[in-house]
């Protein structure tokens, strides 16, 4: 699997790329917007580690490109811009978790392995499927039956979560990080509302139950 990171400080980039070299991954550097949005659209890659502060640019509006051309290709920020309206600007702008400056690499390499479990999908046309339904991962839409279903960022992510852990049951809290991030209030309700919306959508051929008092689960 292959890692982009881009980060215009020497020293944490070829921190960062030692460690996820170790862990057998394959990784590029790019120091600047520019040449970062040039190797994520021009190679294949799993993740993107991206600062916010590079020397030509916001690093946000590199994240909007990157969504809106590849919004398949999952974005970890790692920034010392770590102001709330920052962070939630991130998450809406596409990206998939916020890590502040300074950090624990552990913690870095704990939550990337998050995100390639999500993105490694076996088939190659990059669809997941269910039952019945079938999720486009490169489009960000679902078929179910004949129906054609566009998704919101955050149904799409929640459902694809739930696909790609076909039979186990999700808790609420680990969707809530995993989609919403690790600052939302683990009482809030939005996973509940989320899946209704998902449900309303597809229909009542959706393969999502409701385990109470635990979570979803995408049977099969």
């Amino acid at each position: 699997m292959q890692i982009l990171i881009v980060e215009d400080e020497s020293r944490i980039a070829a921190f960062v790329a030692r460690a996820f070299q170790a862990e057998g991954l394959g990784v590029h550097v790019a120091t600047d917007a520019t040449e970062g949005i040039g190797r994520a659209l021009d190679n294949r890659y799993d993740l993107v580690v991206l600062d916010l502060m590079l020397p030509d640019g916001d690093g946000l509006s590199m994240l909007r490109e990157l969504h809106q051309r590849r919004p398949e290709l999952p974005v970890l920020i790692l920034s010392a811009r770590n102001d709330l309206p920052t962070r939630l600007h991130g998450f809406e702008l596409g990206a998939v978790d916020f890590l502040p400056k300074p950090f624990s690499l552990d913690e870095l390499l704990a939550r990337a392995r998050v995100q390639l479990r999500r993105v490694h999908v076996e088939d190659d046309d990059h669809r997941v499927r269910v039952r019945g339904l079938e999720l486009d991962v490169a489009r960000r839409q679902a078929h179910l039956g004949d129906r054609l279903v566009d998704l919101s960022d955050r149904e799409f992510r929640l459902l694809h979560v739930l696909m790609t852990h076909t039979d186990q049951v999700v808790s609420r809290e680990r969707l809530l990080a995993e989609v919403w991030g690790y600052d939302f209030d683990p009482h809030s309700n939005v996973v509940d509302v989320c899946v209704r919306r998902l449900r309303h959508r597809l229909g009542p051929d959706a393969p999502i139950e409701t385990v109470r008092n635990v979570g979803y689960r995408a049977a099969a």
